[in-house]
Formats: C-alpha cells, sequence, structure tokens
C-alpha cells in the first residue's frame, strides 16, 4: 500500500520551491498549474505575483525556471507571453509513475488526510407504495457516493429514511383487521418482490376505495391512527407487517439495481419517534422554536411568502401532531450524538432544498451542527421523458421503477446478442452481460449528468456503442481484456527507457490523474467528474488505438510490453472507477 505522488503534484511542489528560492520576498505563493495543449502543463501564478511585487513577469519567470534544479521529472520549461511556465514532463517520469501506481493494489490513490465519519441518507422509498423512476436518483448517486468516500478512506454510515409512519397507516391497518388474509403468501418461504407489491397495491386501492366511500370506516380508519400513535401492541405488529412486506419488494428492485441495501441501515421515520417530544422541548427551552398561533415554529428572516409574511418550519401542529421536521432535526441529532458523524450527506430531490435549508439552519441554532459538523444536501434534478418533461406513460402514470430497469435489461440483451457470436458467449453469459450493461446504463447516464441537472431518460441514447455512455466505457474494458488473452505469455512490463509516442503520453498523464480526480469528487460530492474522467479515459484509449499498435510484428519486445503495460492499468483504472460508480465491467463483450 503505496500512495504515489501525482505529477502534478511533483511539478506544483517544485515550481514553489523554485519560486520560494528565487523570490524569498513573494512569501507563499501558488503557482496556478493546470494541464496546458501546449505543453504537458502550464503554470500562470507569476503574472499576479509581479504585479503584487511590481516588476516584470517575463523577467520574474526567468528567474524562477533558473532556480529549478535540472531533474528527472521536468524535460523542458520555457517562458511563454507575458510570463506564462509552460512544462514538459519526461516520458521516463510519466512511466515510472504509472509503474509505481501499477506496483499498488489501490492505483497509488492514497487515502484522503482527516478522514472522518459520513452519514449518508439516500434510497428513500415509501411504505406499501410501489417504487417509480423519482426513486431512481437517490438511490443511484447515493450508492456512488458511499463506494467512493469509502474508496477515500471516509467511515460511512449508509442510513435509508424510509416512509413508514403516518395517517395512511390507519386506514391500510383497519382494513387488514376487516380483511386478515390480504397480506398471505402462498409459499412464506419464497415471496418475490412482485408479489409482494401487488398484495399491497391491491389493499391500498381497495382500503383507499372503502376510505373515500364509507363514512363508518374512515372514523375506524382515524381511531386506529390514535391507536398507531399511542403504541397499541396489536396495531404496531400489523403496522410491522406492512413493513416487512415492502423491505421484500424493496430488497428485490435493489437487487435488480445491483445494489447492497442492508437491513440495519433502514431506519425510517418511526426510528425517531422516541426522540420526537425531546427535540421539541430542547427547541422550544433554548428559544430556537416558539409558538404560534398553538404550533411550535422556526422563523427565518429570509424565508417569506408570496403575501411577505415569514413561512416558518412547522415542528410541532397546533394539534400536538409532529411534522416532517421534528423527524428530520431528530435523525440530526442521533447521527451526530450517537452515530458520531462529522458530515451529514442528504440525496433528495431538489424540490426539497427550501425545506433543508430550514432544517439545517434550526439544528445550527440548537447547537447539533456548527464548525465541526456539517450537513449538506446533494441535490438532484428531474428524470425527464425524450419529449424533456417529467417522465409518464402514455396514461400519465408515473413509470414503475421495475419497468424501466427490465427495459434497459432486455434492450441491452440485445445488443450484447448482436456482438455475442464474434466473442462466442454462451447464453448464460449473455444474460449476465445483458443486466450489467443494461443496469450500468441506467446509473451512467444518471451518474454522468451532473446532479442537480434534470436528464432526459432515453434508452437508445444510453444503449448505444458509441458517445458518452456506459456501454462505450465497459466495450474499452473488455476489448483491452481480449488484446491481453491473444498477448498469450507475454507479460504486461514498464520500460521507462522508452520514448513514448504522443497518444501513449496523453493516455499516461490522463491515467496518472485519477487519485487527484477522486479525491475532488469525494470533497465535492460531484460523481459526474468521475463519469467524465472514465469517458475521457476511454476516449484517450481510443486515440491510443488508433495510433500505437500494441500486437504488430513491428513492435520489439520493449515496445510491446510497455504498451501492453499501459492498457493494463488503463484497463484496472477504468474497473476501479466503474466499480466506484456502482457499474460492473465483464471480461468478455
Amino acid at each position: 500500500m503505496a500512495s504515489v505522488p501525482s505529477l502534478a503534484s511533483t511539478v506544483q511542489q517544485r515550481l514553489t520551491d523554485a519560486l520560494s528560492a528565487a523570490l524569498p520576498e513573494a512569501g507563499s505563493v501558488d503557482p496556478l498549474l493546470r494541464r496546458s495543449d501546449r505543453a504537458d502543463f502550464q503554470a500562470n501564478g507569476i503574472l499576479a505575483l509581479a504585479k503584487k511585487l511590481k516588476g516584470n513577469p517575463r523577467e520574474l519567470a526567468t528567474k524562477v525556471v533558473d532556480a529549478i534544479p535540472a531533474g528527472d521529472v521536468l524535460k523542458d520549461i520555457e517562458v511563454s507571453g507575458p510570463g506564462f511556465l509552460n512544462i514538459t514532463i519526461s516520458d521516463e517520469a510519466i512511466v515510472r509513475t504509472l509503474a509505481a501506481r501499477a506496483a499498488d493494489d489501490r492505483i497509488g490513490v492514497p487515502f484522503a488526510a482527516g478522514a472522518g465519519t459520513t452519514v449518508i441518507d439516500y434510497a428513500q422509498p415509501n411504505v406499501a407504495k410501489e417504487m417509480h423512476v423519482g426513486h431512481l436518483r437517490s438511490a443511484v448517486i447515493g450508492d456512488a457516493m458511499v463506494q467512493i468516500l469509502e474508496f477515500t478512506g471516509e467511515k460511512v454510515v449508509r442510513r435509508h429514511h424510509i416512509g413508514d409512519w403516518g395517517t395512511q397507516f390507519g386506514m391500510l391497518i383497519q382494513y387488514l383487521i376487516e380483511h386478515p388474509h390480504e397480506l398471505d403468501h402462498e409459499d412464506e418461504a419464497a415471496v418475490s418482490g412482485e408479489e409482494a407489491m401487488s398484495n399491497l397495491n391491491r389493499l391500498y386501492k381497495a382500503s383507499r376505495a372503502l376510505f373515500d366511500s364509507d363514512e363508518e370506516f374512515k372514523e375506524r380508519a382515524r381511531r386506529r391512527v390514535v391507536e398507531l400513535q399511542s403504541g397499541d401492541r396489536q396495531t404496531l405488529a400489523l403496522w410491522q407487517k406492512f413493513v416487512d412486506e415492502s423491505k421484500i419488494y424493496f430488497y428485490s428492485v435493489f437487487d435488480k439495481l445491483d445494489m447492497d441495501i442492508r437491513d440495519p441501515d433502514v431506519v425510517g421515520e418511526s426510528g425517531y419517534n422516541d426522540m420526537l417530544a425531546e427535540t421539541c422541548r430542547i427547541l422550544e427551552e433554548s428559544g430556537v422554536a416558539v409558538r404560534s398561533e398553538g404550533a411550535l415554529c422556526v422563523f427565518f428572516d429570509d424565508v417569506k411568502g408570496p403575501d411577505g409574511n415569514p413561512v416558518p418550519l412547522i415542528v410541532q401542529k397546533s394539534n400536538g401532531g409532529y411534522g416532517y421536521a421534528a423527524t428530520d432535526l431528530s435523525a440530526i441529532r442521533d447521527r451526530v450524538q450517537n452515530l458520531g458523524a462529522d458530515s451529514l450527506l442528504y440525496v433528495v430531490d431538489a424540490r426539497q432544498s427550501l425545506h433543508f435549508k430550514m432544517v439545517f439552519e434550526t439544528a445550527r441554532r440548537a447547537g447539533w451542527l456548527n464548525d465541526e459538523v456539517k450537513a449538506v444536501q446533494l441535490a438532484f434534478g428531474t428524470v425527464l421523458g425524450k419529449d424533456g418533461k417529467p417522465f409518464k406513460t402514455r396514461e400519465g402514470e408515473t413509470v414503475r421503477l421495475v419497468d424501466l430497469l427490465d427495459e434497459a435489461i432486455d434492450r441491452a440483451t440485445s445488443v450484447v446478442r448482436e456482438k455475442a457470436g464474434k466473442v462466442g458467449l454462451s447464453e448464460r453469459e449473455i444474460v449476465e452481460n445483458g443486466a450489467q450493461v443494461g443496469i450500468g446504463a441506467v446509473k451512467y447516464a444518471d451518474l454522468s449528468t451532473s446532479a442537480v441537472r434534470d436528464y432526459k431518460f432515453d434508452l437508445d441514447q444510453m444503449v448505444s456503442l458509441n458517445g458518452d455512455t456506459s456501454v462505450y466505457l465497459q466495450y474499452a474494458y473488455a476489448r483491452i481484456r481480449s488484446i491481453l488473452r491473444k498477448a498469450g505469455d507475454a507479460k504486461p512490463a514498464a520500460h521507462p527507457e522508452l520514448e513514448l509516442a504522443p497518444a501513449e503520453r496523453a493516455l499516461g498523464l490522463h491515467l496518472d490523474q485519477f487519485g487527484e480526480v477522486l479525491a475532488e469528487v469525494a470533497t465535492s460530492y460531484e460523481p459526474h467528474k468521475l463519469a467524465a474522467y472514465l469517458y475521457q479515459l476511454a476516449t484517450h484509449l481510443t486515440t491510443f488505438y488508433d495510433q500505437c499498435q500494441v500486437i504488430s510484428a513491428d513492435n520489439t519486445v520493449e515496445v510491446f510490453e510497455n504498451r501492453l503495460f499501459l492498457i493494463d492499468l488503463t484497463a484496472r483504472t477504468l474497473h476501479q472507477g466503474m466499480a466506484l460508480l456502482g457499474i460492473r465491467t465483464p471480461e468478455r463483450l
């Protein structure tokens, strides 16, 4: 386990040292290093420094270049324009750095300094309700952030804040009491998610129809809510039945999404019931919340309704009932005080941004959040149909998530089947790969868009072999694996003594950025930047194939081994990067 400093960080260090040596009066200066199309890197920091020191930037730049020791990493530095530095790395340094990465099982990616504990709240379906397309993004984005943060060394606690409490349970439980066999199964040991959901759907529709048409049933259902809230044992046992039935269904959907959802991490709204009264008492006694028309409210200067009056966060209603805010604030207390979190990440629809802004501000005023403990909403946009409107079926219903995933797998399986003959895939492999390509396509389409933007759900585009799709990346990986198999006994080996072709250099420099990209993604909670990095990696690989034959009679043994080494490291980086997005990379496609 050895973290490998990237070439960029090495260059940054050399420049910083040279700036201090040449211009000690400047104090500490950022050389402002970035990738460049004129050279490998460009440093622009001397321009601002010249202003500060009232000097000529080109002269200062020349001084700095003279202070850089001739060495193994920097091949060439030229002063260009008004005082930029154009920096070229030696081929040897590129290969040596990549060889150090290849020797490490984490590809040289360091653990983050000062890693802490993050609680991620994601994948929050509702009990007794079908999961629809709107549940996709929270699950996919949240799962990727779990993988990425864990890889960088963060301790991650997952929380699935399912909707398992509320007045609708009075209606459902009362109906089940009066129709006791509605949730029975033919075979209790083997209940499919589909069967569980159809039971719940049927029961929900029947109880709703009765509730809307029969005043006496409505009254019995309302009394049942009171029984549930006061903790009546029979009522709670039936409520648990609904939760368990729903979990059978939830887990079947998450299983199809190739996600690992663990039962202890499912802590729904009901998990905080015992804390609600105390949360309200603390807020009221500390003066954070005040009584207004009988309700317990928190007011904000900057949150006003259309009439100009302040819109409060209602923690407790005037009838004594608790709103979502009381539950969310109790969850923050639990996560900070009991789970020891120093970061709370909420992967929640952007339409709930105002609610969370008010909840977080309330928690800050109460002292539960502070400079040491932060809460962030990773807000996401809406899934749209091809027409650019919110995604609906032809009948105007929201689209069932299961149907969507099944269709993606079907489409992907036919894409895999078309190419299967060339690679000699068995039927079992075609089906397996079809599922991995289909689910990968859905996840990647979501993750390659900046979370806060809406995106169009277009299956034709998602399973296309061309363009920015997961299939393109999966084929890039499978193609490398195929070349490595064809290479027979030849082993990948780094040869730092060789001169690199332009496409080899470009691929090598991009491979070296993997750790830096991951560090940024983990800090800013932006998985789309990892997707963009991987797509660029596959694009560099395509250019490399066009310009550099791997297996060719014209290659020396050293060039052959070095190219095998480059594509082998590319495959490992693709595989690791895709795994962090929750996407599998089949060995043969």
